[in-house]
């Protein structure tokens, strides 16, 4: 769908006083008839920071647009000077531009996007942005409402969302991007475009994000929103029970949400513990028709899955895009996406069938990629959000689709191929690239084990283990450090792995075969890789005395079995990398889960076995 066709709608903001979002919008009717790169144009959104630019606070600038546009975002200062100019395109879609000036001088600013090849009238987009000499006072609180309500959520802001989320998480391909906490990101000046925007020192403040895969995107979403004046809300909603899936009952948003203190950053500051009781992984479960949910389905397509689309699996774990890469000659495209883990790290990891977990079973809900529902205002003043039906016919969005919901997990997944690689792959190197997801995954599992490791160091006893499915999802240390939900996945992604060279043999017409051999010949190429890299691939992990140990990619596959009851985080972490009995790996051992645990792990054990995730009664 042409979003870019489509976006004719004008947004009125406030005037230079305020410095908010400078939106492109075509509204004269001669306009529909303009050239196709006018159209684009019409499509684009400029975001300048901060809220209320001063010379004592670096001036950052943003345009987002539609359409893969070609050209180059200049920063011309008073004088009539280029300060910085940018040639490089982020993004896609949206596409956006950002250049930064880190001591601007006081005046009239001007940010220039020069577009190549375009026609007259069209090749020159210019938006003046003035830099006062002191700093503006700060944004007041609007009564009745958590934070100021300045904007609306439309293409324009949406597309300045996931243009802040690429930026955020932005980094190398081939570098392992992880964070101990969110903060550690959001506190990050050089990744965050929205430090401090509000002028209020905001992000000074010592506000603590804690988050696990679920609250993630809701923190991010909500972090987004009251920098920008956005509405926002939040749903209660069950974990889906008795074959049933989740339900959303109660809606709580910026206004009724409980009116915070007078200052704007303080009420965001005791507004996010509200936010984190409530919100759990049963809010993206929730069925892809259902109406009174946070989150909608949408096409699996290159157009849709943007930034900040989030990815709900069938088993309670979310991850949220943050990039796409596309596909260039031999190299496959690629999809990124961050998660939080209970212990509040936050992970950047690629697309794949061993993190993206897809099958469909009424008691564990719709799962699949999907977007915040937008919230607007209803003519009586109060905030609502759009329906399934008001989403596919609002010009601003349109892309609501129960695609998902049709297809099952061999279709789902050549379909994700068809989107991230529409061109055959190479067999070789997509074995590779499934190798190198596998093994970030191993290293991922490293500091969550670790971080076991020290809970139980300052630990005067054993942890609780919860009882029957509720392993996966409960609260507390065995929340934080156990990793049965992460061990599960391990499982399926060491299938995965294992079983490329025989999925390649099924299915030859979805690769780029080589030229003169055989599919047999080919497989058996890609069993002597496997086995080479397996073995070639090694992480190190510390031992209970302190000791570093290492292992091979080929250990995990092996050990595959002992890795259904290596989550017990009482157990030492020699027995939950799987080290033998007897070894001088497990020598170091000093702990053991207590028995009436390991009677429990015992009985649970079939589910990792059979890799078939339990349901609660």
């Amino acid at each position: 769908m042409d979003f870019a066709r489509r976006f004719r709608a004008a947004v009125t903001l406030p005037t230079a006083s305020a410095f908010l979002i400078l939106l492109l919008a075509v509204v004269d009717s001669r306009a529909e008839a303009a050239s196709g790169i006018c159209e684009d144009a019409a499509g684009l959104a400029v975001l300048p920071t901060p809220l209320a630019p001063w010379k004592g606070a670096p001036l950052r600038v943003v345009f987002a647009a539609e359409k893969p546009l070609t050209g180059a975002l200049s920063l011309i200062a008073p004088d009539g000077s280029v300060a910085t100019k940018s040639s490089e395109r982020q993004g896609g879609p949206p596409y956006f531009w950002f250049a930064e000036v880190a001591s601007p001088t006081a005046g009239t600013w001007h940010a220039s996007l020069a577009l190549s090849n375009a026609p007259a009238g069209c090749g020159t987009v210019t938006r003046d942005i003035i830099v006062h000499d002191a700093a503006p006072s700060p944004p007041r609180a609007t009564p009745g409402s958590l934070w100021p309500l300045r904007n609306t959520w439309n293409r324009a802001t949406e597309n300045l969302y996931s243009a802040w989320i690429q930026k955020l998480f932005d980094g190398p391909l081939d570098t392992e991007l992880s964070w101990p906490t969110l903060q550690d990101v959001l506190r990050d000046r050089s990744r965050n475009i929205l430090f401090n925007y509000l002028g209020l020192h905001e992000d000074e403040m010592g506000i603590v994000f804690h988050p696990d895969c679920a609250k993630l995107p809701y923190f991010l979403r909500a972090y987004f929103a009251f920098k920008m004046g956005l509405p926002f809300g939040y749903s209660h909603c069950s974990r889906g029970k008795e074959g049933s899936p989740p339900k959303c009952s109660q809606w709580f948003n910026t206004s009724n949400a409980g009116a915070g203190p007078a200052a704007p950053a303080a009420s965001f500051r005791r507004f996010l513990p509200m936010l984190a009781d409530a919100v759990q992984s049963g809010n993206g479960r929730t069925s892809a028709s259902d109406n009174d949910t946070d989150f909608y389905p949408v096409p699996l397509s290159q157009e849709t899955l943007r930034p900040g689309t989030i990815y709900a699996d069938p088993y309670g774990h979310i991850l949220m895009l943050v990039r796409r890469v596309p596909q260039v000659g031999s190299a496959a495209g690629i999809f990124l996406a961050v998660d939080a883990e209970p212990d509040g790290t936050v992970t950047r990891k690629r697309f794949w069938r061993g993190n993206f977990l897809f099958v469909h079973d009424p008691a564990l809900g719709s799962p699949g990629f999907k977007r915040f529902r937008p919230v607007v205002r209803a003519e009586s003043g109060a905030l609502r959000r759009l329906t399934n039906a008001e989403i596919i016919k609002d010009p601003q969005y349109g892309d609501y689709s129960l695609e998902q919901s049709r297809l099952g997990a061999e279709d789902f997944y050549d379909r994700m191929d068809e989107v991230m690689s529409p061109a055959p792959l190479d067999p070789l190197r997509a074995m590779e690239d499934a190798i190198t997801s596998l093994e970030e995954q191993v290293k991922t599992r490293v500091t969550a084990v670790e971080n076991g490791r020290k809970y139980l160091g300052n630990s005067s006893g054993d942890a609780a283990m919860p009882d029957g499915p509720s392993i996966f999802e409960t609260n507390g240390a065995w929340e934080d450090f156990a990793t049965p939900a992460r061990d599960f996945r391990l499982l399926i992604a060491i299938d995965v792995v294992e079983g490329f060279p025989d999925r390649v043999a099924r299915h030859p017409e979805r690769y780029a075969m080589p030229a003169g051999k055989s599919v047999a010949e080919v497989q058996a190429e890609l069993e002597s890789v496997l086995a080479s890299e397996l073995a070639t691939r090694k992480f190190t992990y510390t031992r209970s005395d302190g000791s570093t140990w290492t292992l091979s990619l080929k250990d995990v596959v092996d050990r595959a079995p002992a890795f259904e009851m290596a989550y017990n985080l009482n157990d030492c972490v020699e027995l939950r990398w799987g080290a033998p009995e007897g070894s001088k790996e497990a020598s170091t051992c000093r702990r053991h889960a207590p028995q009436a645990q390991r009677v429990k792990m015992s009985e649970y054990r079939t589910w990792f076995h059979e890799r078939h995730w339990p349901t609660h009664a």
